[in-house]
């Protein structure tokens, strides 16, 4: 937090030199690097909104660090938290391994700004393959945020999965079969995105959760699904993330 205390160091210097200063909320932003991987943070955690009772709405995207096709792309991991009612950004965070500082920035930025969840979609930022992609990481983070709390597609988020399954939900898998065969979530029934309007008819009646490796093509299954008159939501962030969240699990 040096950033923070500098800037709180001048406001007590112009204090006393006798100036009017407005002092503003701290967002906490910081960034730490572990054996080659950074993970940065601006604002509340889940954890902090869910202990001061706060209303939320959450979104895990993992976009890559630069445009695919150009050597040397990471995937980021990240997670908004916005709010409900008015899409304020609550707080931000990524992990990765490449790019996460200069996602933080701009986020934070955003934050003090009072821009809203949605319009990170709306950010003309810097863009050459070997920096970003055309569709920057944080539009994309726009992108969800907007379709997330407009109802467009609906989502379930990971540890809302088990329960949502015991309840009678289907899960389907809309990966390849062979991301499938790598790995998949118990009770999953794999229909490939590529087949599923063919296969409508072999959907069991009920509620439909969908997912696929990071949650776009669930995103595309679910407005088909949708449209075709199925209760379906997508599972946020895909296999990714209810696989990353598993692990820490242990």
């Amino acid at each position: 937090m040096a950033g923070l205390a500098n800037r709180h160091g001048r406001m007590v210097a112009d204090l006393l030199a006798g100036r009017s200063e407005t002092v503003r909320p701290a967002l906490g932003t910081g960034i730490v690097r572990v054996f080659g991987v950074a993970a940065g943070k601006t604002g509340w955690s889940e954890r902090q909104l869910r202990a001061a009772g706060r209303e939320f709405y959450a979104v895990h995207v993992h976009p890559g660090s630069h445009a695919g096709y150009y050597p040397g792309a990471e995937t980021l991991s990240m997670k908004l938290l916005a709010d409900p009612r008015s899409d304020a950004i609550l707080g931000v965070q990524v992990v990765g391994r490449d790019g996460v500082d200069k996602r933080i920035d701009v986020i934070a930025t955003a934050m003090h700004a009072g821009m809203p969840a949605a319009e990170l979609a709306q950010l003309e930022l810097a863009y050459a393959p070997q920096f970003g992609s055309a569709k920057d990481a944080v539009n994309i983070l726009g992108y969800v945020a907007e379709n997330t709390r407009t109802g467009t597609t609906p989502t379930i988020q990971w540890h809302e999965l088990d329960a949502t399954q015991r309840a009678g939900a289907a899960l389907i898998d809309v990966r390849t079969p062979t991301e499938f065969a790598a790995g998949a979530i118990p009770g999953a029934v794999n229909v490939p995105l590529d087949e599923l309007r063919d296969r409508l008819d072999e959907l069991p009646d009920g509620e439909i959760v969908v997912h696929c490796q990071v949650g776009l093509r669930g995103h595309i299954a679910t407005r088909i699904l949708r449209q075709h008159g199925v209760d379906a939501r997508n599972l946020d962030g895909g296999y990714r993330t209810w696989r990353d969240a598993a692990l820490l699990r242990g």
